[in-house]
Order: structure tokens, then sequence, then C-alpha cells
């Protein structure tokens, strides 16, 4: 883009996985936009769209009354990297293509003079990518498993808290009527913030999480100890990435369709069966999959998101490109997307988060 040439057009996609408050952006987004008399054209299911070419354009009336409303207006797909795209020939097999090309002419097509991507780690990468072969980009923070290291927080991590503790609240009243173990499975694939953050709210016995390999020894003596104080019923939040000492992830499956084919699932299952075999007590699973992402965003989620969506319009009109809006603290502010990508944001040892639920007598089975 010429230095003399304003932002006259925008695109804006939301990748990977839902989550609440992807609306609250696309609102936040269209509205600054508009307001400074720039045109919007949402592209439909992430970078599908993209590299299919399925957009339209994007008014105040399309925006209207969709703060509190969970999922996302223009379609979101995980499945859809232009450079990792699946086709699969007249016999079904899949094989693997780059698509780039058909994205990078889509954008020129549309006129665009900016991309607004919206996502996590995997769409983050991608736009880092699309950068690279000179389109201009903004990214914006999204997944409910907060592991992006250049944010203090991404959206949506807040909702899936809240379901998470919620659900465990309920699940206690249960446990504790019946005397049982209770195994509550939650998202997050390789970081444990959802568990950690989730269990800590809803009040959980033992938290396992992808960070801290367990004993299932130490888990046992865990609910045994709680028996011995009188308490005949447990609380286990399980991360779905969690994994034994010297063990493996645990997989319900594979999509090679996926830039990270890995379906992680199952871990919960295998605990509780296992607390029951060695231990004695009556254990049931829960595994709150999806609805971790689904739902009304959090009053926290509906601001952060709508702060990002500002922010990302405020970035575009001042030409910083290859650039992602985060938090800082308490303010917003913006890093390069090549730096946020460089690392995943992991529960360390030293977490204040991680050590108080030490100090309060929480179990992490190691």
């Amino acid at each position: 883009m010429k230095a003399t040439k304003k932002v006259t057009r925008i695109g804006i996609l939301t990748g990977g996985g839902d989550c609440p408050g992807l609306n609250a952006v696309i609102r936040g987004v269209t509205k600054s936009a508009l307001d400074n008399g720039i045109t919007v054209i949402g592209i439909l299911d992430g970078f599908e769209g993209l590299v299919e070419g399925k957009a339209r354009e994007l008014s105040n009336a399309d925006v209207s009354g969709i703060l509190a409303i969970g999922g996302t207006i223009l379609g979101s797909s995980n499945k859809g990297d232009p450079f990792h795209w699946p086709i699969a020939d007249s016999n079904g097999v899949i094989s693997i293509h780059d698509r780039s090309e058909a994205a990078v002419r889509n954008y020129h097509a549309w006129k665009l003079d900016c991309l607004i991507g919206i996502g996590g780690d995997g769409t983050m990468h991608i736009c880092n990518k699309l950068t690279m072969m000179g389109m201009n980009v903004v990214g914006v923070p999204k997944t409910i498993d907060n592991d992006l290291e250049a944010t203090d927080l991404t959206f949506g991590h807040d909702s899936a808290v809240y379901v998470v503790s919620m659900a465990l609240d309920r699940l206690h009243t249960t446990a504790s009527s019946h005397h049982r173990v209770i195994v509550v499975e939650v998202m997050g694939r390789y970081a444990g913030w959802i568990a950690l953050n989730g269990g800590l709210a809803g009040g959980a016995d033992l938290i396992l999480i992808p960070e801290i390999p367990f004993s299932y020894e130490k888990v046992y003596q865990k609910i045994k100890e709680r028996e011995l104080s009188g308490k005949r019923f447990s609380l286990v939040c399980v991360a779905e990435g969690a994994k034994e000492l010297g063990g493996d992830l645990v997989l319900k499956g594979t999509d090679i369709k996926r830039h990270d084919p890995k379906q992680l699932g199952g871990i919960g299952e295998i605990v509780a069966r296992k607390i029951e075999e060695n231990t004695g007590r009556e254990t049931r699973v829960t595994i709150l999959g999806h609805t971790q992402r689904g739902g009304s965003p959090t009053p926290y989620d509906r601001i952060l998101s709508t702060k990002f969506g500002a922010y990302a319009i405020q970035l575009a009109m001042k030409k910083k490109f290859g650039r992602m809006v985060a938090l800082k603290g308490n303010e917003i502010k913006n890093v390069l997307i090549e730096d946020a990508i460089s690392k995943q944001k992991l529960v360390q040892p030293d977490s204040q988060t991680l050590l108080t639920a030490r100090q309060i007598g929480i179990g992490f089975g190691d």
C-alpha cells in the first residue's frame, strides 16, 4: 500500500474454533470502521472464505444486537489453513495442498487495504505467513485456551472458565450427596489454564494439567487423605492434555485436514476408571467438551472483545500492519505477530495461580 493511501476497505474473518466474544469483536471492528468511513467486508467461514472467495459487506444492522451472542455471525473453521489445504480425490483420498495464492488473489480482488484476522495460535501463524506474502494484516487474539504468550489474556478464556466453575459447583453437590469421586475433563490442548483457573474457581480438590505430569499413586493418596479427614467425596478437574508421568497424550483420533492433526480427549475416562479400581470409591466422569466454547460471553469478555475490536481499527488506520492486539496489564497494546507466536504460553511452576492452589491444599498429582 502506498504511504499516502488511506485505509478505506478492510476484511475481517474469524479463524479456528469458535468461542464467546467473537461477535463482540466483529461488532467492535465494524462499528469503529463504519464510524470512520471504512467499508467492512465480512469473510465467511474463516480462511475457507478467503481461499474460496466467500464474503459479504457488513452494515451497522448486521452487528446490531450481537454483543451478547456466542459464536460468530461470519462462521469459522479450523480446517481451512490456506497453506495446509485438504483436497479429496475421486476415491476419497485426502492430499494436502498450498492454496495461499488464492487467498492473496481474493484479498486483492476485494480491493482490501487490510485484513483483520481473529483467532488463536494457528490463526496468528497463518496471518504471519500472509504478511510475508505482502498482505496487510492485523491480528486479534482469540482462544479459550489462553495460550498466546504475547497477551496477558485472550478473549473467550474467561467465559470458558465460567462454564467450568459452574459445572464444578453443580457436580460438588451431587458428589457430596452420593459420596463419590467425580472427574471433570476440560479443554485446553497443551496448556492447563482452563483446568487451573476453572478448577480453582470451582473448588476442585485435584487439578491435573499438561505442564505437570502426574502420578496415579499421588492422586489416590490425595483422595484417601480427604477420606481420613472426613470428606467422603472429591472433585478432580483434568485437562484434556494431561498425562501420566512417563506416559503419552491420550488421543481420541487424528484429523489430517487440520494443521495439528491430534484430537485430544479420553484422559478423563481413564483417570476415573483407575481411581475407582484402586481406591474402591464410586467414580463418575463428566466431559464438558464444546459447552466450554458455546453460549453468551461473560461481561469481562464482552468488554475485552469490544476493546480489542476497536483497537484493531486504530492499528489499521495507522497502518501498523503485521501486528497483533494484546492486553498488557489493564491497557490494550500491540505486538508484532511474529513475536506473538514465538512461544506458547504455558502454566509455569512459579505461576501465582498455581502457587495459590497449592497453598489452599489442591493437589496436582505430583
